[in-house]
């Protein structure tokens, strides 16, 4: 997902997204311990794309 994206979401899509990618990441590593992660890089891309969701919400909800 791209930053311009992200910002286009309101707070409360910000949360939906987080939560959503939270999910992701628990089956990633789900998968890697057990041995069946095909796509190890969509670990890092989760970790990421997370970070960005964060920063951008505490952005927007500085703003007021």
């Amino acid at each position: 997902m791209k930053v311009a994206e992200i910002r286009d979401k309101s707070v409360d899509q910000l949360d939906d997204e987080l939560m959503k990618l939270k999910k992701e990441q628990f089956n990633l590593r789900f998968q890697q311990a057990s041995g069946q992660l095909e796509k190890t890089s969509r670990v890092r891309e989760v970790r990421r794309t997370i970070a960005r969701v964060l920063t951008i919400r505490k952005q927007k909800q500085a703003q007021g």
